[in-house]
């Protein structure tokens, strides 16, 4: 009788339990942090949020430090980007200390993202191969590809970091879709 009670208790946990569970496991494998920021920042900057998010969880995991290059925060901006989108952007009180700060973060980290995407016409491989290895090597790997009469995608990228970026930006950003379209304002 008692083994039997056992059962149907723990039967009841799990049954109350599993989503949790399920969430935590996701959270665990694809956190979202910032979900009202991402969402703010896209819909004022004209920017895909699964594309935020993605950049995010590929830079840091939704995790801020600071990289050996100096880059810091969420979407790891360098102190001379921010230096630049501060002058761009008008953000006369600006510190570099702002960039811990999630809002402002990822506030900069999109602003760049939508600078280096209409730089390069909204082609999103360009663009995020710009955030990640450089305005001046994507024109320059896009001059090369030209003189030699080829186009040029991301298999193209001759950075094997920045191939690899954004290869798994674009994954993240088809997950992100998938798993948090509610939390990200997609439906």
């Amino acid at each position: 009788m008692w083994l039997a009670a056992l059962v149907i208790l723990a039967a009841g946990t799990y049954a109350l339990a599993r989503p949790y569970f399920r969430h935590a496991v996701k959270e665990l494998a694809l956190p979202l942090r910032h979900e009202d920021v991402i969402r703010q920042q896209a819909k004022e900057k004209g920017l895909d949020p699964s594309l935020i998010a993605a950049v995010i969880y590929t830079e840091t995991h939704f995790v801020p430090r600071k990289s050996s290059a100096g880059a810091v925060g969420l979407m790891q901006i360098t102190p001379t980007t921010a230096q630049f989108i501060a002058h761009r952007s008008g953000g006369t009180a600006f510190e570099q200390s702002d960039l811990a700060t999630p809002q402002i973060n990822i506030a900069y980290g999109s602003y760049y993202l939508r600078y280096v995407l209409r730089r390069f016409d909204a082609n999103v491989v360009l663009g995020l191969a710009a955030y990640n290895g450089g305005e001046g090597n994507v024109e320059r790997w896009l001059a090369e590809a030209a003189a030699a009469g080829r186009s040029f995608g991301a298999d193209d990228i001759p950075f094997p970091e920045t191939r690899h970026y954004v290869r798994n930006v674009l994954k993240a950003q088809e997950e992100y879709r998938r798993q948090y379209p509610r939390e990200l304002g997609l439906s």
